[in-house]
């Protein structure tokens, strides 16, 4: 590292000019170089015709209703001198729309401001979390600061309902005619005891249960393991993005958890686009076994019309480079040994399948009959599946794929209507809304 003028009275230190030169004279250096690999360019690529297959557009649609799940989140300085302090705002959007409401106005010549709030409908849902060094007042820690503030967002009621009783619903698999009875939680935040088996029937009023050993209160929403990852020096910045993911998708779980108590039926009607994978990712990896289980209890029992869509990452570079050798409307199913031989560098290992352990669908790529390009994942009711996923393996993937066709927005490349509009509606952008928010959370903070 160099040294800066910190005063401005002496020169900043620069680094020097020409000691790159023993890097690249030194062997062991030029041998790691010699043993690496780079992911293969889109000339090599040689794509498996007797993997891809055609969707079929020859069936009614069922789908009335869109809803397309999005989140995001800024971090803010609310004290920028040592110690530093920051506070992370989140927004999450649920838009919900009719596609009779988005086909009328297709239809027109022109559109009334009255009929695009038709498709304006949207729950938003705001969270402040403390990031680094804020601390609550009924507090002693930073790790518990956060703890609270989550378990307090997930408390708070929405529409006469919150996210602990969905949390609970879902942790616990209440939607089986037998629920389980335990759910063994990795480790006390506490006072670090593994495997701490949280009992359904223990369960307080409040959502809390008691550690057996320190006796100290476990909050519901320990289970996603978030405070395993937050450290009171360095903070909680490094799982915003884990957060951000984990929410979006509790979202879909209330939304499935109020039809099946109000009418089940209307899952026959609602195609659920999230952005993103279907995964969990760091800590909360471990929420993608209970989500494959609705999953496939939804298919099994009633039905479910579910997709994520990615926007941007390897998987998307690697299909903007294949797109002119995949036809029009075909689908490419991506199986173990494809990802790791031309999208990332490794060697498939069929006993540890891509994504496994946080993925509760596999990715496809999808060209639509105009020639946009998707990277989408569909629920697959085995984590197995990506060893070598068919067409069978996904469910309804004809009619997710047809109505991904007509929701088609020309904003943006390969970009869909209802993720772009959620997107606008929830989104915080660095300038001008990281900047108000910092001033607002400091005239708020004392």
């Amino acid at each position: 590292m160099s040294y800066s003028s910190k005063y401005g009275r002496r020169p900043n230190e620069y680094a020097s000019k020409s000691s790159h030169g023993y890097i690249i004279q030194d062997g062991e250096v030029s041998d790691f170089l010699t043993k690496c690999n780079l992911p293969k360019s889109s000339k090599e690529i040689e794509l498996p015709s007797n993997l891809c297959f055609k969707v079929d557009d020859s069936s009614l649609n069922p789908i009335k209703h869109i809803v397309a799940i999005d989140g995001g989140y800024t971090e803010v300085s609310v004290k920028k001198d040592f110690p530093s302090s920051t506070l992370t705002f989140f927004q999450f959007g649920a838009l919900v729309f009719s596609i009779s409401d988005l086909k009328d106005i297709s239809e027109k010549s022109f559109i009334d401001p009255e009929d695009i709030s038709k498709l304006n409908h949207i729950q938003r849902i705001k969270l402040a979390l403390p990031s680094k060094n804020i601390i609550l007042k009924s507090c002693t820690s930073f790790r518990d600061s956060f703890r609270e503030t989550l378990f307090n967002f997930f408390a708070a009621q929405k529409d006469k309902n919150n996210y602990l009783e969905t949390l609970k619903w879902f942790i616990f698999q209440e939607y089986l005619p037998k629920p389980a009875d335990f759910y063994d939680l990795a480790s006390c935040p506490s006072c670090g005891q593994g495997n701490i088996g949280l009992e359904r029937k223990s369960i307080g009023k409040d959502f809390t249960f008691k550690c057996p050993i320190c006796d100290k209160a476990i909050f519901l929403t320990d289970v996603f393991r978030l405070h395993e990852a937050v450290d009171e020096e360095l903070g909680a910045g490094g799982v915003s993005g884990y957060l951000t993911t984990l929410v979006e998708q509790i979202i879909i779980v209330d939304l499935v958890r109020v039809i099946l108590n109000t009418k089940p039926s209307l899952l026959d009607e609602i195609l659920i686009i999230k952005d993103g994978p279907l995964a969990f990712f760091g800590q909360t990896a471990n929420m993608h076994r209970l989500m494959r289980e609705l999953s496939n209890f939804l298919i099994s029992n009633h039905n479910l019309f579910l997709i994520g869509l990615e926007k941007s990452g390897a998987f998307v570079e690697h299909a903007s480079a294949i797109a002119d050798k995949l036809e029009l409307g075909s689908v490419l199913p991506l199986n173990n040994d494809y990802i790791y031989h031309y999208i990332i560098p490794g060697k498939a290992d069929p006993a540890n399948p891509y994504a496994r352990s946080s993925y509760y669908g596999a990715k496809i790529i999808f060209k639509s009959r105009d020639g946009k390009i998707y990277v989408a994942t569909l629920p697959t009711s085995d984590a197995n599946i990506i060893l070598n996923p068919k067409k069978s393996d996904f469910h309804n993937i004809d009619i997710i794929l047809n109505n991904i066709e007509k929701l088609k927005c020309d904003m943006y490349d390969n970009a869909l209507f209802p993720v772009a509009l959620a997107n606008k509606l929830v989104s915080l952008a660095d300038h001008p809304s990281a900047h108000i928010l910092e001033k607002f959370a400091k005239q708020n903070i004392r």
